[in-house]
């Protein structure tokens, strides 16, 4: 019992598995909509296009989170923009711009020196996180966490169907910018726990799984929260005993919940 135990004995563990969770709930609750409204890619695209932008707010000497949000604010724009302006498909423009922004900021990463390892912000660094982090995120989460639960009839609607939401009064451009501001907030939240290139897994992964397994909203949200922090602390506390890295294995975990629920939801519809 005392080996079963023992992650939960380092100061370092329980906060990795702290931050974690506070990370899987905005980002399973937001995983919903994105996943209805088909909005998955821009999730990856906002998670790469802030790379740049922790560059340059490292070498302007700003907070590395400034410069995140900037950059995934303006990727969310363009993209916006470019979607509006051009015959181009959203999911083709999505890629264009978040790989020419990834891009960009593999190339400034290359050309500065830094004492600040900034592959963390790529890979993640939970089990090195600290308290200004965890006020962060935890802020962070709750300010996400809060909007969506306000705003869930208004987002449901909009994700189902953009015209009728219009028709009923809703203000669409709020909440289509809306929505791209709480992502870029969920994506430099989970900057130091699951890095840019894992961040993604959160932002898809819960919703999907939720999407296999229920036809109601409701539980859906609830069940891609509780997938994602089963995941986050399954993966955190198998990782200490194969000493392998935190994120890739709740990543891993996720995944395989995925195939779980997608060959559930095929042997279901074969049977009936």
């Amino acid at each position: 019992m005392d080996e079963l135990l023992l992650p939960f004995q380092f100061p370092f563990m329980r906060d990795a598995f702290l931050i974690t969770i506070m990370l899987a709930v905005p980002a399973a609750l937001l995983s919903c909509f994105l996943v209805l409204k088909g909005w998955s890619l821009m999730g990856d695209a906002i998670s790469h296009a802030v790379f740049p932008g922790i560059v340059l707010a490292y070498v302007a000497g700003i907070p590395l989170i400034i410069g995140a949000f900037v950059a995934g604010m303006a990727c969310a724009l363009l993209t916006g923009w470019i979607d509006e302006n051009s015959r181009v498909k959203r999911d083709t423009v999505m890629g264009v711009v978040f790989s020419g922004m990834f891009g960009l900021g593999i190339v400034l990463y290359t050309k500065i020196e830094s004492e600040v390892h900034l592959d963390h912000i790529l890979f993640g660094n939970m089990l090195g996180v600290g308290p200004p982090d965890l006020w962060l995120t935890g802020v962070i989460a709750v300010v996400v966490t809060g909007l969506l639960l306000i705003f869930w009839r208004d987002l449901l609607l909009h994700a189902f169907d953009e015209q009728q939401a219009r028709a009923l009064g809703l203000n669409v451009r709020y909440l289509h910018f809306g929505l791209l501001a709480v992502i870029s907030l969920t994506v430099v939240a989970a900057l130091k726990a699951v890095g840019i290139i894992l961040a993604i897994a959160f932002l898809v992964g819960p919703g999907a799984v939720a999407f296999l397994i229920t036809r109601r909203f409701g539980q859906m949200l609830f069940i891609a929260v509780a997938v994602a922090v089963f995941s986050s602390c399954a993966g955190i506390y198998l990782s200490f005993f194969i000493d392998s890295a935190p994120a890739p294995t709740i990543v891993l975990i996720l995944s395989s919940l995925f195939i779980a629920a997608f060959l559930r939801a095929t042997l279901r519809t074969r049977a009936a």
